[in-house]
């Protein structure tokens, strides 16, 4: 069945990590330190990030990066993105030749607004370069650890890395699709996080269905007008890396994003908010690289620069939500079919 070495211990990496277990995989979860990898291998469960949810014979956590990557037929990066890059120079040499590197964190780098597999392109050795993958779709990880039914999708430029992804991770419950569209896959994963934001400040206002459906709706379009000017194909926005996770991230309350939201519109300030969180909310971030990479390429993205107020010059919510409706009349599509 393979053997998998995971690279990030908070909940997402350990969830994908009991997932591939409980179908036979070998799994090696790598922990940053020996005293934690002590730890887990000793609970035999992620106490503090995925509590309830014992960790199957197949998984073990070490913290001897050898032991972990250097028989690995697939390397996942389960981190936040500020501190991808440096996980990976920290593990790359002992990566096999053959290894798929996949990166499964929905995010940009803040200093660069660089994506993922770009940060990895940069970092790993050449030979792996063609090698690179990427996860994303409506995978709000304790529904996965749960055994509920989810779908998800793995974009590679070589079809034959997609597809090998594909088999190590289909499962009963968790459906896997494949796509050609690298960009588009990163960028719905990582943009629909700052709508979630926006859809969250909607329900701690009280805005009703109405406005939570057409806010959403027109984040779609704003995300899509900023993958299309990257040169994402449009099509990947409808589909499970977009909308599907778009509509689980602006809906559950296991979304971290809309929590967020939701907190900032009941007055809560966001450093009070983040010190009180145990994991990283990756919108908060990925709006800042957003609106750099919205300025270098020219589009229009009122939602992100609206949200960035709130996030960072002290716009009131309320304020925020008034001068999005006030904005000029335009057409639905504005930006999308000028650029196909």
């Amino acid at each position: 069945m393979g053997e998998v070495g995971i690279v990030g211990t908070a909940s997402w990496g350990t969830t994908l990590g009991i997932l591939l277990a409980r179908q036979g995989v070998q799994v090696f979860l790598w922990a940053r330190t020996e005293m934690e990898a002590v730890h887990l291998e000793r609970d035999r469960e992620n106490l503090r990030f995925l509590p309830g949810f014992p960790f199957p014979p197949g998984l073990r956590v070490t913290a001897d990066k050898e032991h972990a990557f250097q028989n690995s037929d697939m390397v996942i990066f389960a981190v936040p993105s500020r501190s991808l890059r440096d996980n990976v120079k920290t593990v790359k040499e002992f990566f096999r030749d053959s290894s798929i590197i996949m990166s499964a964190t929905k995010g940009l780098e803040g200093v660069s607004g660089k994506r993922m597999s770009q940060v990895l392109e940069e970092e790993i050795p050449s030979r792996l370069v063609s090698n690179i993958c990427v996860l994303s779709g409506p995978n709000l990880s304790r529904e996965i650890a749960q055994g509920k039914p989810s779908s998800t999708v793995v974009a590679s430029r070589r079809k034959e890395i997609a597809k090998d992804a594909q088999s190590l991770l289909m499962s009963p419950k968790f459906r896997v699709y494949t796509n050609d569209d690298v960009i588009g896959v990163e960028l719905a994963g990582a943009l629909k996080n700052i709508i979630a934001l926006g859809a969250g400040i909607c329900d701690g206002l009280g805005y009703g269905d109405n406005a939570k459906a057409a806010f959403i709706t027109r984040g779609l379009v704003e995300i899509t007008r900023l993958g299309v000017a990257a040169g994402a194909n449009p099509l990947t926005f409808a589909g499970l890396a977009g909308l599907g996770d778009l509509v689980a991230t602006c809906s559950s309350p296991l979304s971290r994003n809309r929590n967020v939201g939701n907190q900032l519109a009941q007055g809560r300030s966001l450093d009070e908010i983040r010190s009180s969180m145990k994991n990283v909310v990756e919108g908060i971030d990925t709006t800042i690289a957003t609106m750099k990479m919205a300025q270098e390429l020219g589009v229009e993205m009122p939602i992100t620069e609206t949200t960035h107020k709130v996030l960072f010059k002290g716009l009131d919510p309320k304020q925020a939500a008034a001068e999005l409706m006030g904005r000029a009349p335009r057409t639905e599509w504005a930006g999308i079919r000028a650029r196909r």
